[in-house]
């Protein structure tokens, strides 16, 4: 057996980190691609380019919103035009995706900076690819992970406090998913067996996301860079990364793509599907109630979604729970990383189960 564990070449992470920007990328090249999201083009990015980057040369390049093929290829263009030996994505997590696409592309290295803590793509070798209308498409496996991923805390402390709570929702999945893997000794994201350090580190995400995640939802509130802020920071964006990477993906991500079929869902973030596709997962796997009891409380206590519902799945029927059902178990899909065998009707259930339970703590039906 060969066991692999997966790491960004440098993560750096802290108030004001972006001041150490330049001085981190010229190490990797001096030519760079910067590709940005219009709200970093139009809000970050002026407070950047004079004081942080005076000795990189720099070509702008803006994100056009999902990372689909069609976006990939027209960075690619603009980096080739530039010459560029560099690639930096700075915004959220398709940005970020996008960029690790294009420089996998033009075999350059790749600096990550995420201004949201969103999501755990920043330290992976990996590109979720989306179609032009935002359903899920395929993973792009990269065969190496960034060189750099830089996290400024004050720029997450000014972010819209919906985006941490997402993250810490994309976040809440990676211990259940990394445990399915071991016990069915299922392969992580590089084809090889997670080691205990990833799973350990899994354990540790879950562990502060539960200790800290409200603490650092009130840090934002009030616009604060706090202790407890940067531990669930490190929490989204490293340890979920390193988790769900070195640990391997099971039912939630699975879950999180079915769901995407559905138009009504498109307008919520991943790691508010991801959340929900945790607690069908804790439904289809047989968790103790003990466990049923804190996850929900969590996801309530910080405000992440309980139903379908909370999802934009206000009048879903059965066919339509069915259609994603079929979807979550694809040939090839992490749902099969389980340690049972899992058929869309099981998908199904435990769907509707986990929307019957939101709906009853809601109501306090039983409670």
């Amino acid at each position: 057996m060969l066991y692999t564990t997966l790491f960004p070449g440098r993560y750096v992470q802290g108030s004001q980190a972006l001041q150490s920007l330049g001085e981190e990328m010229k190490r990797l090249g001096k030519n760079a691609l910067f590709i940005l999201d219009p709200y970093v083009e139009k809000n970050i990015w002026p407070q950047m380019e004079n004081s942080t980057l005076s000795e990189i040369s720099v070509h702008l390049s803006t994100f056009g919103g999902e990372c689909s093929d069609k976006e990939i290829d027209k960075q690619v263009k603009a980096g080739k035009e530039n010459k560029i030996d560099i690639v930096a994505g700075i915004g959220g997590g398709k940005t970020l995706d996008a960029a690790k696409a294009v420089a996998h592309e033009l075999a350059v290295p790749v600096a990550i900076i995420p201004t949201i803590a969103s999501t755990d793509a920043p330290c992976s070798a990996l590109a979720v690819i989306y179609s032009q209308e935002g359903e899920f498409d395929r993973y792009l496996f990269l065969p190496k992970n960034p060189e750099l991923v830089l996290v400024d805390s004050e720029i997450i402390a000014n972010s819209p406090v919906r985006f941490l709570v997402s993250g810490m929702g994309d976040a809440l999945a990676t211990w259940f998913e990394a445990n399915s893997c071991r016990q069915s000794f299922a392969p992580n994201m590089s084809g090889n067996y997670g080691s205990n350090a990833a799973y350990t580190l899994a354990q540790l995400c879950y562990d502060t996301l539960i200790e800290e995640g409200l603490s650092a939802k009130r840090s934002v509130q009030a616009h604060a860079v706090t202790p407890a802020l940067d531990h669930i920071i490190e929490a989204n964006t490293l340890l979920s990364g390193l988790g769900f990477e070195s640990g391997g993906l099971a039912a939630a991500h699975a879950i999180h793509n079915g769901l995407t079929i559905l138009q009504d869902t498109h307008h919520y973030y991943h790691g508010e599907k991801v959340a929900f596709g945790t607690l069908a997962s804790l439904f289809l796997t047989d968790k103790p109630r003990q466990i049923v009891e804190q996850v929900y409380s969590f996801c309530e206590t910080i405000g992440l979604p309980t139903t379908l519902e909370d999802i934009g799945l206000t009048n879903v029927t059965d066919y339509e729970l069915e259609r994603v059902a079929e979807r979550v178990c694809a040939e090839g899909e992490t749902i099969h990383n389980e340690a049972l065998p899992v058929e869309p009707d099981m998908v199904t259930a435990a769907l509707k189960t986990a929307d019957m339970e939101g709906q009853g703590r809601k109501n306090r039906t039983d409670y």
